[in-house]
């Protein structure tokens, strides 16, 4: 009898998963040749009644005569230890369900959907092993739905839009998502849950959005090729984790971490990745003071580089970025993109000689590569420029994709597209022959594979302070802890002092600057203004920026609201200090934090304050500085200004 012969006879199947620690409970559904899941977590309803189906293009819907061939389940346990990050471990247990599928007739289609259910997630996806009559199939679309209350409150940004990831967040109801909005897509639910819907393990797929389909439902919406399909694959194949995140209440979910599990462990050695903190001939561009063209305010000069290093050995930061110092900066070079040329240095910049200089004076350099989103160009000189910086002892790159779409293949395509996905990861790996680390701007989203390449150690992604100057409400970052951030680490820009600069009027206090080395993470962190804001205007408080480690043991969210407020604490990876940031919106407010979380003894603690009369508008500079000894049972009263925040030093004594 052969295998077809042994199908479930039933045409209902109905199998519950629960979560090791038994809160959340994930029912799996086949119904008449129809696959269904739903969601509860204490008994309450989370996801409702929600279909799984691929489309084929030129076959017949997957849901025709579908049976359960048939399933296991089976228990996991175990503590990945990451290698740089905001936590060194990361709980990966779960309890995992694989359903077998296939057809009774027709093209006897089969595929799986495999479910891991966390103690805070539900994950699955969909894996296509070859077909009897066929090994490539194009998706012609993926209906994955996650059927929330549409009274449930959402907190968006739009998708399919010219700046990509570059919006403001904005609060409504699911109901109003008839357009598309990116993930991670976070909820507050009537019941008071927090969800928040994103995929994890991208490759080779298009980026997931979701929109309410045309039965009111949320559901995926898969960025499309240029052809009009989501992907073209060779068999077997598996879709990226379709992931909820699940939590009672939204700090809580600032700590899920279940993207990172849902991704394989290195393969290879990467021992040689290390995170860095940098400063950068960037932000002289922005205030006006410098071009990235060539000419009379040139920015990437030789001489200007080598003051740069200069300036970083004294302010003991261990890197520099040079931008503007290669080929093509000239003109409208947001339309002549094609004209970079990666590994040609304009001729007032000396690489050799820069180089040189960093490594006698031991700053690590990164380099720069602005593709303006010719993705064609760039591939076309990919393996040269890597190994234009990797002859030269410099192992990080700041790449960036400017522009609404990107060429590739003679295509106009979407950054979010499966062929701008195989483009990102393409440079990653290359990256990892050659031994640098990458910082991605304009990146497709973080879905855990620092996990896999660890020398992806940041990418921008969202709005950041690039935008300040009036396109940035102090309440950005406080929505981005519950939502961007979600997906891993962002290269906002941090530690931008002049404030009142009239050319970039930074909408920020003093302290709040600081703050943001805590509480926004990334694994190559920017200490964007220039050099002597730091020296000479603002040294006290540069002394924070100094001592803030790039990689922690682990992070302990204290409280927050989206859009309203975030407070967190982390642990530094190196030594017994801890470190505290906090940010407000537009609205001042004191916070209470007690330091149970920390250890046995005593800490010096050095705080870096708002004012009580500072304000974001009218006296952003108006900053306290002070010091006192502290230990676990004690707590803290703490002021943010509006539009403020703060940044605390504990060394362990």
């Amino acid at each position: 009898m052969t295998w077809w012969a042994k199908l479930f006879e039933k045409d209902e199947v109905e199998k519950t998963i629960f979560s090791p620690d038994g809160r959340i409970k994930c029912t799996f559904l086949l119904k008449n040749s129809q696959v269904f899941y739903f969601v509860s977590k204490d008994n309450k309803k989370v996801i409702e009644k929600s279909r799984l189906d691929l489309q084929i293009v030129g076959e017949e819907p997957l849901k025709n005569r579908l049976k359960l061939i048939r399933m296991r389940s089976s228990h996991h346990q175990e503590t990945i230890e990451m290698p740089w990050g905001e936590d060194r471990c990361i709980d990966n247990t779960y309890t995992e369900a694989v359903f077998y599928l296939g057809e009774t007739g027709g093209a006897r289609r089969i595929y799986t959907l495999k479910f891991r259910i966390f103690n805070n997630a539900v994950s699955f996806r969909y894996e296509i092993p070859p077909q009897p009559k066929f090994s490539e199939i194009a998706i012609k679309n993926e209906q994955t739905e996650f059927n929330v209350s549409l009274n449930s409150i959402a907190w968006q940004i739009p998708a399919y839009q010219p700046d990509r990831y570059e919006y403001s967040y904005e609060k409504s109801s699911v109901y109003e998502l008839q357009k598309s909005v990116h993930t991670p897509l976070t909820m507050k639910l009537p019941n008071g849950f927090y969800l928040s819907v994103h995929e994890a393990a991208l490759y080779n797929y298009g980026s997931m959005t979701l929109k309410l389909n045309e039965d009111q439902i949320l559901s995926s919406d898969i960025i499309p090729l240029s052809d009009g399909a989501k992907a073209h694959v060779i068999l077997p194949f598996q879709t990226p984790w379709r992931l909820v995140m699940i939590a009672d209440s939204c700090i809580e979910l600032t700590e899920n971490r279940t993207m990172y599990a849902l991704n394989d462990p290195p393969s290879g050695d990467f021992s040689w990745v290390e995170t860095l903190k940098f400063i950068g001939i960037w932000w002289a561009m922005y205030v006006g003071e410098w071009t990235w063209a060539p000419g009379e305010r040139h920015g990437a000069t030789t001489k200007h580089a080598k003051e740069y290093i200069d300036a970083a050995v004294r302010l003991g930061i261990k890197g520099l970025l040079i931008e503007g110092w290669n080929d093509g900066w000239e003109g409208n070079w947001l339309e002549n993109g094609v004209n970079n040329k990666f590994s040609t240095p304009t001729a007032d910049f000396d690489m050799d000689a820069v180089a040189s200089y960093a490594k006698a004076k031991n700053i690590e350099l990164v380099g720069h590569h602005e593709t303006v989103g010719f993705v064609d160009n760039y591939e076309n000189q990919l393996e040269d420029a890597y190994n234009y910086y990797a002859a030269r002892g410099i192992h990080y790159i700041k790449t960036g994709y400017a522009g609404s779409m990107i060429t590739i293949g003679g295509h106009k395509e979407y950054h979010h597209s499966q062929a701008g996905v195989n483009h990102y990861q393409k440079t990653v790996e290359l990256a990892a022959k050659k031994h640098i680390s990458l910082d991605i701007h304009e990146p497709i989203k973080g879905t855990g594979i620092e996990r896999t390449w660890p020398n992806l150690l940041a990418r921008e992604g969202a709005r950041g302070q690039e935008y300040e100057g009036g396109a940035l409400q102090p309440s950005h970052a406080c929505f981005l802890p519950y939502t961007r951030l979600l997906a891993g680490g962002m290269d906002y820009t941090n530690g931008i002092f002049d404030i009142d600069n009239n050319v970039k009027r930074i909408s920020t206090t003093l302290a709040r600057q600081a703050a943001y080395f805590v509480t926004i993470y990334s694994g190559m962190a920017m200490a964007a203004d220039r050099p002597f804001m730091y020296e000479e205007k603002f040294p006290q408080l540069f002394q924070f920026i100094r001592n803030v480690p790039v990689n922690f043991e682990k992070t302990h969210p204290l409280a927050g609201e989206i859009g309203e407020y975030y407070v967190v604490a982390r642990k530094d990876r190196n030594t017994p200090n801890w470190y505290l940031g906090g940010v407000t919106n537009e609205t001042g407010r004191h916070v209470h934090i007690n330091l149970d979380f920390l250890d046995e003894g005593t800490y010096h603690a050095y705080f870096y304050t708002d004012a009580d009369h500072a304000h974001f508008r009218d006296n952003p500079y108006a900053l306290n500085l002070y010091e006192r000894h502290v230990g676990r049972s004690d707590s803290l009263d703490i002021y943010m200004a509006p539009g403020g925040g703060f940044a605390i030093e504990l060394v362990k004594l």
